[in-house]
């Protein structure tokens, strides 16, 4: 699905179904609530305040890349959203067999920066890391289902698009409360310049980092002055079209997909269709680049990777360091 239009703003909507959000949100409010069990090792979760487009899968790789600078050995964990391979054991993805339809794409992005287990059992998985050799874990997206104890939790905030409406799903986009959820946040990450997350962030009064994503330097001036279609299957499609006409493209059409979109002929031969009527290349976001198989070759199909890039790296570094140190001084 795609975040509706509604959920930015509160109106009458949003008003209508705030019941249901309120309900959703009162039993948000007690799981985040409750209590959890520790891991062995050093445990960084990662969460968003919305149903999706925050950048927790950005912010889970920057962390692990940050943590390896350091000369930690992270291990990043998670359920594998919308994956087909079930079981209930956690298992390490492996990049030569496992594609997008097995295992989701997020895991597939995760798997080529370091060290990724699926499972639906937190603690299993992180039981599993550590036996791999894994000196800290990070959990992508596991804030909201406290199946693990956080030694460290950092909320992810898109500055442009913040809380939405303020309403609990299905009124608008929150997760859980936004009082709630701020409470259970350690550190917050502001990514890009909006105007929106800055009430967020004075109302919690917890450290806040600011970020922004950065595309390849080498894919931007691929695409500077070319004329694209640009399409994206991804919470929040207008944020890619708007980073690749910040990189200087011309893009003559969009289309956005359902999240996670699984990918179809039709789509595929939409797709080359609108790349002939506007005599235009394609291109699309990594993530979406992993779920379409052989059809990126066939399709010739640009990608503009991104990295998020914190403002304040050292002092990040620093709280990284600490907890790290923190916990292999416990007894």
């Amino acid at each position: 699905m795609r975040a509706p239009a509604f959920w930015r703003e509160d109106g009458a909507t949003a008003r209508l179904l705030s019941p249901l959000g309120a309900l959703y949100g009162a039993i948000a409010r007690k799981r985040l609530a409750r209590e959890a069990p520790r891991a062995n090792l050093p445990t960084i979760v990662v969460g968003g305040l919305t149903a999706g487009g925050d950048g927790k899968t950005p912010l889970a790789i920057a962390l692990a890349r940050r943590l390896k600078a350091a000369g930690e050995r992270p291990a990043l964990l998670t359920r594998g959203y919308r994956r087909r391979r079930g079981g209930a054991s956690s298992f390490v993805v492996d990049l030569t067999r496992h594609g997008a339809d097995e295992i989701g794409d997020e895991a597939l992005l995760l798997a080529r920066v370091a060290p990724t287990i699926i499972g639906a059992d937190r603690l299993a998985s992180a039981d599993l890391a550590q036996r791999l050799g894994a000196t800290v874990v990070i959990l992508d997206d596991g804030f909201h289902s406290r199946r693990i104890a956080p030694d460290l939790t950092l909320i992810v905030i898109d500055s442009d698009y913040g809380a939405g409406n303020g309403r609990c799903i299905p009124a608008g986009p929150l997760r859980a409360p936004l009082d709630a959820q701020l409470a259970a946040a350690d550190i917050l990450v502001v990514i890009g310049d909006g105007a929106r997350a800055r009430d967020i962030a004075a109302r919690a009064s917890k450290p806040v980092f600011a970020a922004h994503l950065s595309p390849d330097s080498g894919a931007a001036e691929a695409i500077n002055g070319a004329r694209l279609v640009a399409f994206a299957g991804i919470a929040r499609p207008e944020k890619f079209f708007s980073l690749l006409e910040a990189s200087g493209a011309e893009v003559a059409a969009r289309v956005s997909f359902g999240d996670h979109r699984r990918f179809t002929q039709r789509d595929f031969a939409m797709l080359s269709k609108l790349r002939h009527e506007h005599g235009a290349r394609l291109v699309t976001t990594e993530k979406d680049a992993a779920r379409m198989g052989g059809q990126l070759a066939t399709l010739g199909v640009d990608t503009l990777p991104v990295t998020l890039v914190f403002d304040d790296a050292d002092v990040l570094d620093e709280a990284l360091r600490g907890l790290c140190e923190a916990r292999l001084s416990d007894p």
